[in-house]
């Protein structure tokens, strides 16, 4: 197999996206804008759901971008995952506009394909060269001129296909797990509201109001329902790059999503150390620190909690769905942001929050919360696992195929 070494400035140019103005921002709308938190790590565009900023303004019609345009991230946080010079397609049937960090990539010629590029550029070779080049201490930016001075290997157009076509279906695969994710987290949170928010559970019709409250309805605090359970204040010097068990933060707490990657590690259990501080898939994890009350489902094996991380356990025969979503949505959320104190950055203390009323439903509706919603947890935590052995398996590919190490 034939791979030559070009220079992407021959091949392609950037256009920076357009510097849209805040005041037009809003939760909803007809044209997502995307930021450089719309990229995944690894690459790939990472769709927030309810979290989205749409923008209402006027808008110049080269800014709106097409199904399959590629789009590469110019600016990274230095304390986030190195998403500097990766890329993502724009998906079909969707309204997108993207900010001025983002580039949208152009073809001056037709010596590359649109989806080898794509995989190229969330390459590591690549993105080293992107990093190296970068400027900024708290913020990295690129610029298209430095993008064109990185070096890369590409062999025929036609090896160039099929190469893209054996990864796309590892990343269809994934997409696919992702969006029934997201579909069933939606309609387990849109229940969790339509009972214990909007106290529309079944037979409220005919439920009486007493005190302010539906009849059978208390109001408790938060720990007379739930353990907030607290990790670990490792001490940094003994982390490896390398171990068998990561180390949990806050930076694994995302909106509805465990990040497994875990930068610091160790070989051993620590003496002394707490049982529930081992986790295994379904903990149900909370951010205490930084964008506090964030919550997400732990999948996989070889965990260790750190501080500032929560894990949330039910009291008695809680479910885990209704311990989960009591947590993942918009309401309590708010609610703990605004019980988080700090100037810097956010805390939750544990002890406040349990210390906080809400309303306990009778258990028996409890119970018919966890009959429909424990399944659709369940499936969840199935789904993510799945995920992350294809992404397992495309990213040790990835490399090889793309280097020419693996023939097609």
């Amino acid at each position: 197999m034939n791979w030559r070494e070009i220079t992407l400035g021959d091949e392609i140019e950037i256009k920076h996206g357009f510097a849209f103005k805040s005041q037009y921002f809003a939760d909803s709308g007809r044209y997502v804008l995307l930021t450089p938190g719309n990229c995944f790590e690894r690459g790939g565009l990472r769709l927030k759901g309810n979290k989205e900023k749409y923008y209402i303004g006027a808008i110049p019609d080269e800014f709106v971008l097409s199904t399959g345009d590629l789009i590469v991230v110019m600016t990274d946080l230095v304390s986030t995952s190195p998403i500097l010079g990766g890329a993502f397609l724009i998906p079909e049937d969707d309204k997108f506009l993207h900010n001025q960090r983002l580039g949208l990539v152009r073809f001056k010629s037709d010596n590359l394909d649109k989806r080898f590029l794509y995989f190229l550029l969330n390459t590591q070779s690549y993105r080293a060269q992107v990093r190296g080049s970068a400027s900024g201490t708290t913020v990295r930016h690129t610029a298209p001129k430095r993008i064109y001075r990185c070096k890369v290997r590409i062999p025929a157009k036609a090896t160039q296909t099929r190469i893209a076509s054996i990864l796309s279906a590892y990343d269809d695969l994934i997409e696919n797990n992702r969006r029934r994710i997201a579909l069933l987290e939606r309609a387990a949170r849109e229940l969790y509201r339509e009972w214990f928010v909007r106290l529309r559970f079944p037979g409220h019709e005919h439920t009486k109001i007493v005190d302010g409250v539906p009849e059978g309805w208390e109001r408790k605090t938060y720990s007379d329902l739930f353990k907030f359970l607290g990790g670990v204040a490792f001490r940094s010097k003994s982390y490896l790059s390398e171990g068998r068990f990561g180390i949990v933060t806050i930076k694994n707490v995302h909106d509805a999503r465990f990040v497994p990657e875990c930068p610091s590690k160790l070989d051993d259990v620590p003496e002394k150390m707490k049982e529930h501080c081992v986790l295994a898939t379904g903990d149900i994890l909370l951010s205490l620190t930084g964008n506090v009350g964030r919550a997400c489902i732990v999948f996989g094996e070889n965990y260790l909690l750190n501080q500032r991380v929560a894990k949330v356990v039910g009291n008695g025969n809680i479910p885990k769905s209704f311990t989960y979503w009591t947590f993942s949505n918009e309401t309590t959320q708010k609610e703990l942001e605004n019980l988080a104190y700090g100037v810097a950055q956010l805390n939750l203390s544990p002890v406040k929050l349990g210390k906080r009323k809400l309303l306990k439903p009778p258990s028996a509706l409890v119970v018919l919360f966890g009959a429909i919603a424990d399944p659709i947890f369940r499936q969840i935590t199935t789904l993510n696992l799945e995920t992350a052995q294809l992404i397992q398996a495309r990213d040790l590919l990835l490399p090889r195929l793309m280097s020419g190490e693996v023939a097609v």
